[in-house]
């Protein structure tokens, strides 16, 4: 028998081993592109197959019956008021711990798992918002040294919290991209939790995955991860003069270099006394720094749709990314779960923002120029008659309940926010877009 013969029937016997196992487990490659496109680092991300959204996926996380007391009693540390969902949660993220993860019939192994999310980690509910970081225990276990879930490092897991149609934060990130405005990639996930207490995987419903902007995002939107990105919080996430700090601004890349003067230069031309003194020269300056006609164009978007829980209401919910390709800080939208209705804390946002105070001067400064004010309306008339047509959106909702009512209707008691309510929600988002689209009509007219 020839080399080359005992090569090939290597190969053979290698690939029907692979196809006879029902969980195949890989083991990364240190070499970037001579391991496994499943579970290496030297693959680029594969969006066919993480957010395939035209299935509901099923993940499972199985931990053992001690690392799962452990995940529950530090969520009970980070929270006050009660000591876990329901209480006060923390500044400090909840730690990591290590769990396998089964997909596609693979594993990998040791993946970091985390609690995540502000109010909807406080609900009252074992369904609670999950992250996930595939290499984040690989100095404990070097055999997963830049393990990757097709390409992926880390994936975000919505809860979908307080939305009993499931399809509030895709829609809206869809809605987003679908209108040109930077949104980060989501699809529905059943997922099912074995924590070690013996009765096997139990599930926990359905979730939506999301794309982590400094993981993968940014070089998919923008085509490089290098310019400053940023994830502001609290206070100075306004931009009001009486709060900014670029303390509230936390580099998500180059967090070493720490250099965020281009965010205090953006606060400054926004601030700059030419708003009222020389218009034109304070409008040059700010677009010479900030994607205004992409912040416009989100407004549009974003007050349409009524997303109350974001800049105008609360200091959050948002990224900023310096692209490289034309040296402008873009606005990313972030966390949209609480998407399509009047909302609380005062509510969504109106059309005409007349409500938005100095507080807020991003809307404040930029709605007051008769010409930003222009372009406002021609986006929102445009997105009406585009991505958010009643005709198109009524398709997507109905084939999004179709696609979703198995997994809705089987979620268990405590462990969702459907509540036999499923079809009415549905019913409730597409009046909403009727509505909607009529009062968008009567602003522009």
């Amino acid at each position: 028998m020839t080399n080359k013969t005992i090569l090939i029937l290597g190969t053979l016997i290698s690939a029907f081993t692979l196809s006879a196992c029902k969980k195949v487990v890989f083991v990364p490659s240190e070499t970037s592109g001579s391991g496994i496109a499943s579970h290496d680092n030297g693959f680029d991300a594969n969006y066919d197959v993480v957010f395939d959204d035209s299935k509901v996926h099923r993940i499972d996380f199985v931990l053992s019956a001690d690392e799962w007391s452990d995940m529950q009693a530090d969520l009970a540390d980070k929270t006050s008021g009660g000591g876990g969902p329901g209480g006060t949660f923390s500044s400090e993220n909840p730690d990591y711990f290590p769990c396998d993860v089964h997909f596609n019939d693979l594993e990998w192994k040791n993946v970091g798992i985390r609690y995540k999310g502000n109010s909807s980690l406080r609900a009252r509910s074992g369904k609670l918002p999950l992250r996930l970081d595939f290499d984040q225990f690989e100095d404990d276990y070097p055999e997963i040294l830049n393990q990757r879930f097709y390409g992926f490092k880390e994936l975000s897991m919505s809860s979908n919290y307080n939305d009993a149609s499931l399809m509030r934060e895709k829609s809206a990130d869809d809605l987003f991209r679908d209108f040109g405005v930077p949104a980060v990639h989501t699809a529905f996930y059943e997922v099912y939790i074995d924590n070690g207490n013996g009765n096997g995987p139990e599930y926990y419903g359905v979730y939506t995955m999301c794309e982590v902007i400094f993981d993968t995002y940014l070089k998919s939107e923008f085509g490089s991860k290098s310019g400053n990105c940023y994830k502001p919080e609290n206070d100075g996430a306004q931009f009001d003069q009486s709060g900014f700090n670029l303390e509230d601004f936390a580099l998500k890349t180059n967090e070493e270099i720490g250099d965020k003067s281009d965010i205090q230069q953006m606060f400054d031309y926004l601030h700059a006394s030419t708003r009222t003194s020389d218009v034109t020269k304070w409008k040059n300056d700010l677009e010479s720094v900030f994607d205004v006609d992409g912040f416009l164009k989100y407004l549009a978007v974003n007050n349409t749709i009524q997303n109350w829980d974001t800049y105008g209401r609360m200091s959050h919910n948002y990224y900023l990314y310096n692209d490289p390709a034309d040296n402008l800080i873009k606005w990313i939208v972030w966390d949209n779960n609480e998407a399509f209705e009047e909302g609380k804390m005062g509510g969504a946002v109106s059309f005409g923002m007349s409500e938005i105070g100095i507080d807020w001067p991003l809307i404040n400064y930029i709605i007051a120029d008769a010409g930003y004010l222009a372009t406002y309306k021609a986006y929102i008339k445009s997105f009406i008659e585009t991505s958010f047509e009643t005709s198109r959106m009524s398709v997507i909702y109905s084939n999004q309940e179709t696609l979703l009512n198995a997994s809705a209707n089987a979620e268990r008691s405590g462990y969702s926010y459907v509540n036999g309510q499923f079809s009415s929600a549905v019913s409730t988002l597409k009046s909403h877009n009727v509505t909607r689209v009529a009062a968008a009509q009567d602003f522009i007219d």
